[in-house]
């Protein structure tokens, strides 16, 4: 489990009694220079002050060196020459030892004896790809990532809000897939939105990665490389490797945590969802903070960015949303209320909302592929919950009309499907989530019934994300 990285702020409770006790101690001593100059009362020559040593320290205050747990040497003490009675003598009060020695009133050590205790560190800027951000700060930044077939140089655009309080260091990327807009909108939204003044930490995000892809309305770069397969890359490797090298070294592993925005893929649609290795509890704490109504378990696949950073310590989770080159304001705002619920967990934003629906979590999810080609048509919705032989949808035949059903392998929940369209025997029509766990009051994963890590099919690792 990755801690977040806060800078540590050092308090010293005993410090108002340590001025007190130096105030008391120059008193002490004032009043022992006085001895050794005034005449004595009763005539006799001026004592030749002697040092006494200072009492113990008063328990359960701050000792400093020599307290327990200290490996500092404890220093000697010094105290005022002359015993009680002579000093007693020397400014004509009565024999008995003062009942208490303070600080002049209205002087500096008084002063310091009734402040309250010192202010923390001053949170300090915050750097990154060669920029220096002051606290309450905004800065939009640039991420070179390579270059066009022109010969130009490519940057993606970074923003980094540095709060005015500590706080982890989070990050949000969008776009890694260039036609799933919905991410991109959300990104965009969270970080024009963010009051700086009630940020505590640093929020960094990255609502392009995959900038070519985004220019070209294409989920793939140019060479037809998909990035979210070469995190966290190579900086002599292929295209795609090298993109992933820039945003994984230069952004990402400065960050405590990640959210990577994603939505369906080629004419797919996904129901809001959240994806996370549950095995991890920093990880298993973002998803639930996250607030959707569903979350899958996935260590995901190598390759990915959130399996990456998931793998660096970094805890991370994917938000999955709706349908590519679309942007869809429902799906976004869900994105954006759970970015914020997010945020306020963290603590780097005042709680203004902690209700939470309820959530479903499901430890595996496998996709149903169909086995003739033609026009597909769905029996099903999106979200809608099947039981094992459940139809599913038909694929027609356009020239027969024949029909070939497609039947659920499982009990669950459809969380991801294709929209009607023509396909090819092997297509990925339906995510049916299953096994099914429970939360127990505090949030935690039902004790009772372990979870036990699923083996996806083999041909799951092309599956659609």
């Amino acid at each position: 489990m990755r801690a977040f990285r806060q800078p540590l702020l050092v308090t010293l409770p005993g410090i108002r009694r340590d001025r007190a006790a130096a105030g008391l101690l120059a008193a002490l001593l004032a009043a022992g220079g006085a001895a050794a100059q005034a005449p004595p009362a009763d005539g006799s020559p001026a004592p030749a002050g002697g040092a006494t040593a200072a009492g113990d320290a008063e328990p359960g205050t701050d000792a400093g060196p020599g307290d327990p747990g200290s490996d500092a040497p404890e220093p000697a003490a010094e105290g005022p020459a002359g015993t009680p009675g002579e000093l007693a003598r020397a400014t004509g009060d009565a024999a008995e030892p003062p009942a208490a020695v303070g600080p002049e009133p209205g002087s500096e050590a008084a002063a310091d004896a009734v402040e309250g205790p010192p202010e923390p560190p001053a949170w300090g800027p915050f750097e990154i790809l060669g920029a220096r951000i002051e606290p309450g700060e905004k800065a939009r930044l640039s991420l070179a990532t390579g270059e066009s077939f022109a010969g130009t140089r490519v940057t993606v655009p970074v923003t980094a809000i540095h709060g005015t309080s500590p706080g982890a260091v989070i990050c949000i990327t969008g776009g890694i897939h260039g036609d799933e807009l919905n991410g991109v909108e959300i990104a965009r939204r969270v970080l024009s939105r963010i009051p700086h003044e009630q940020l505590r930490g640093t929020l960094i995000g990255i609502p392009i990665v995959n900038l070519h892809g985004f220019r070209r309305s294409s989920r793939y770069l140019p060479d037809r490389r998909d990035l979210n397969r070469y995190f966290p890359g190579h900086p002599r490797g292929s295209s795609a490797s090298r993109i992933a090298h820039a945003v994984f070294d230069g952004v990402v592993r400065w960050c405590d945590a990640l959210v990577d925005l994603h939505s369906g893929s080629f004419h797919r649609s996904n129901i809001p969802q959240v994806r996370a290795n549950l095995n991890d509890p920093a990880t298993q704490d973002l998803a639930l903070a996250f607030g959707s109504e569903i979350v899958v378990h996935s260590p995901g696949q190598v390759g990915t960015l959130r399996r990456a950073a998931t793998d660096a310590g970094i805890p991370s989770i994917t938000y999955e949303a709706g349908e590519p080159m679309r942007f869809q304001r429902e799906e976004i705002e869900r994105g954006i209320t759970g970015l914020r619920r997010l945020l306020e967990h963290l603590g780097a934003m005042p709680v203004d909302d902690p209700l939470v629906g309820p959530t479903e979590l499901f430890w595996s999810a496998s996709w149903i592929r169909v086995d003739e080609g033609g026009i597909l048509r769905s029996a099903v919705s999106l979200g809608q919950r099947v039981r094992t032989g459940d139809l599913l949808g038909i694929v027609i035949d356009p020239l027969t009309d024949e029909h070939a059903e497609i039947r659920s392998t499982q009990t669950g929940r459809v969380i991801g499907m294709a929209l009607d369209q023509v396909v090819i025997p092997g297509f990925a029509a339906y995510n049916v989530a299953s096994e099914r766990r429970r939360l127990d009051g505090d949030g935690l994963l039902d004790t009772d019934n372990p979870p036990v890590e699923s083996s996806p099919p083999e041909d799951m690792s092309e599956r659609p994300e």
